[in-house]
């Protein structure tokens, strides 16, 4: 394979911009795929989203590979997901790719995921085409998306093409590089014919064409001396001069069309072909592996040794498919490598070229090249070297999930199931985690968003056949003191044989806020009245007493607990004894203490547009939160409010929906406050309810 011919690109955008169906359009002109599918309507569905899920609900969730042929070039193309619950598969797709094609909607421009999608490909300085789809809707305005582009992304973005018609109307393009007209024939839009341009567009082409060789003639003193001497300017030299603007990302090219109605797509392939940057185009380097700070050039050449990153992990029926992207190098089958991060050497036992979910075996690959493996066990972002300990790839950046729920199985087998399931997810998918809540028992998933841990449950139930009960996760109040209560506690027992026999006298007390325990035990006993013996039996006592408050079953905290007078017996009195006299005494003396509940209090931090500052700042008043700041961050309100556990359930979704998509937030947990009175009521209530249900249950 001639490394100059290939591209690795990845089709990225906010959702329903119409990356799917113009990769489905990539795929039939390439000659990849023979009949043209739809994301939505009859037939088996786009080709590129594959699963179930996908061709259900008319969205992507996985990024799926593909390779095709244009112009005697290899492209392969990676289609990922819009919705930014799924945002890790743009994260992982963007770190391995040369390439991208940024989908803008005519009608809707920049949106919020167009902005994530546009960070994204700067933190990995990823050089970009922009293609303005679905130019065939009312109100398609290709000017305004540009000018939304260069204000809201800060590039330079510059139109390549004007279209011919508007709207229902759109009928193709007028290429300002070679002043030629466009129009796309045929029952699927295969046929390119040439024409000149439309007389009434004569002037507004050659003012378009003016301005776009302004916009490049930046990147070239050749090109700006023969546009201020208005001499002919060659279309070889704009090319050249286009790749590599691109090359240093600092331009963008725009195309223009509609991949729905067969328009525009070619132009955009032969664009690819031309400004994209071929694997050795870009510097490479990999960090020293036992020196971060070593940079490890790689080169995209067959005899040096190998060097490849595994991205994205698929789990499926006939084993763990590695998706890897070859840095330098080649691999052969049956060949082995080593796991940088573990050490460990494994067996490519079988390399695949990837079609979506279909697959070609293929012996060998170089570099530059991205394929999958199978037979290694990988985590996402290894690094593999023909060679131990010969350097690291810099990782793949993974957001922190924002979203947790409870799962619990409806049944013993579907049990067993539901591990095998989450331990996929989890291995998959590096923003999906599982945890068990230690004082509920329950498993927690955290994830991406509501729509992420939606998918999960949902493929648990398909692929998994493993029911499953979702609610959101029993938030872990706390218990405490309010006031001093003292305590005369006697514990006899006499049943034949020893008895027992234990005395304690002292008093109970909240702590002061500034102690850094949560409880503390003091001891007074003078003259013996208890043995020191016994003592730490106490403290074991009151600890074990604790761990399940009077009130609630809620752990107890902030207590301090001393001990100044008692009595024993020579016979009856031992640890046991004053274990057990502690332990109740510290049930019945906590209830005069006038507990409360405390809750956790999360510190979020949410980003929103300016204009819904105001809205925001009062439904998370509503939420019983604390505004501690706002400010302005560029062009951004911060917003910094100190808000219950209990009141951030469904936040996610309700900050997207009052912000159109465009808000952001994080949380951590900050401290536990007192819970008030009527919600305290509240809480006990349903805790008295869920027990009575429980003992109904084991009846």
């Amino acid at each position: 394979m001639d490394a100059t011919k290939l591209r690795n690109i990845g089709i990225s955008a906010h959702i329903d911009s119409g990356k799917t169906t113009l990769s489905e359009r990539i795929l039939f002109y390439a000659g990849r795929i023979h009949r043209v599918q739809e994301v939505r309507g009859e037939g088996d569905g786009a080709t590129m989203d594959h699963m179930e899920l996908e061709k259900e609900r008319g969205i992507t969730i996985t990024s799926a590979a593909t390779q095709v042929e244009w112009e005697n070039h290899q492209i392969n193309l990676i289609d990922t997901p819009g919705h930014v619950d799924f945002t890790v598969e743009v994260e992982r797709s963007l770190r391995v790719l040369d390439g991208a094609v940024l989908v803008l909607c005519a009608v809707g421009g920049v949106q919020s995921q167009s902005l994530t999608v546009d960070r994204q490909m700067k933190r990995y300085h990823v050089p970009r085409l922009a293609f303005i789809n679905k130019m065939d809707r009312t109100g398609a305005d290709p000017k305004r998306v540009v000018e939304q582009v260069r204000e809201k992304m800060q590039c330079d973005a510059v139109l390549m093409q004007l279209p011919i018609g508007a709207e229902e109307d759109f009928e193709g393009v007028v290429d300002l590089t070679s002043m030629k007209s466009l129009y796309f024939d045929g029952t699927n839009g295969e046929k390119i014919r040439t024409d000149a341009i439309p007389e009434h567009m004569l002037e507004e082409a050659q003012s378009a064409r003016q301005q776009m060789l302004e916009a490049i003639s930046m990147y070239s003193d050749e090109l700006m001396e023969l546009l201020l001497s208005e001499e002919e300017i060659p279309e070889d030299l704009i090319h050249q001069v286009t790749k590599s603007a691109v090359h240093d990302l600092d331009f963008t090219p725009v195309y223009l069309g509609t991949a729905f109605r067969n328009k525009g797509v070619q132009p955009l392939l032969d664009a690819v072909v031309r400004y994209l940057p071929a694997p050795m185009d870009r510097e490479k380097a990999a960090m020293g592996h036992d020196n971060p700070e070593d940079k490890v050039p790689l080169t995209v050449d067959t005899d040096a040794p190998f060097v490849g990153m595994a991205f994205k992990l698929v789990d499926d029926p006939y084993g763990q498919l590695t998706f890897m992207r070859i840095y330098q190098g080649k691999i052969e089958k049956g060949q082995q490598y080593f796991n940088q991060r573990t050490g460990r050497k494994q067996r490519f036992s079988r390399i695949l070229r990837m079609h979506s979910d279909k697959r070609e075996e293929i012996d060998q690959a170089d570099a530059g090249d991205i394929v999958a493996i199978m037979g290694i066990d990988a985590a996402s972002g290894d690094t593999y070297a023909q060679q131990a300990g010969y350097c690291t790839l810099e990782s793949i950046f993974v957001p922190e999930p924002v979203i947790k729920m409870a799962v619990q199985p409806l049944s013993r087998e579907a049990g067993d199931r539901l591990g095998k399931a989450l331990q996929r997810f989890r291995k998959e998918d590096p923003t999906f985690q599982v945890a068990t809540d230690e004082e509920t028992g329950e498993t927690v998933i955290a994830g991406m968003g509501e729509l992420h841990l939606e998918i999960y449950i949902e493929r648990m139930k398909r692929e998994y056949n493993c029911e499953v009960s979702v609610g959101a996760p029993k938030v872990s109040y706390r218990e405490t003191a309010t006031r001093r209560a003292d305590f005369d506690y006697k514990h006899k027992k006499q049943t034949g044989g020893s008895g027992q026999y234990a005395h304690i006298k002292g008093y109970l007390e909240p702590l002061v806020d500034d102690q850094e325990e949560s409880y503390v035990f003091e001891e007074k006993i003078v003259g013996g009245r208890i043995p020191k013996e016994y003592i730490p039996a106490v403290d074991k006592g009151f600890r074990a007493a604790m761990v399940k408050g009077p009130v609630a079953e809620y752990p107890v905290v902030n207590v301090l607990t001393v001990l100044e007078d008692g009595s024993y017996h020579e016979v009856d009195s031992s640890d046991m004894a004053f274990q057990v006299c502690s332990r109740n005494c510290f049930k019945e003396t906590f209830l005069k203490a006038k507990p409360v509940l405390l809750e956790p209090v999360m510190k979020l931090e949410a980003e929103v547009p300016p204009d819904f500052q105001g809205p925001v700042t009062g439904e998370l008043t509503s939420r019983r939160g604390i505004i501690a700041s706002t400010d302005m961050a560029g062009d951004t309100a911060v917003i910094i409010a100190e808000v219950p556990l209990a009141e951030t359930f469904g936040y996610s979704t309700d900050l997207r929906s009052m912000t159109q998509g465009q808000g952001t937030f994080s949380m951590e947990f900050s401290h536990y406050r007192q819970v008030p009175a009527n919600i305290q009521e509240k809480i006990l209530a349903d805790r008295k309810a869920e027990k009575e249900k429980q003992m109904v249950g084991s009846k």
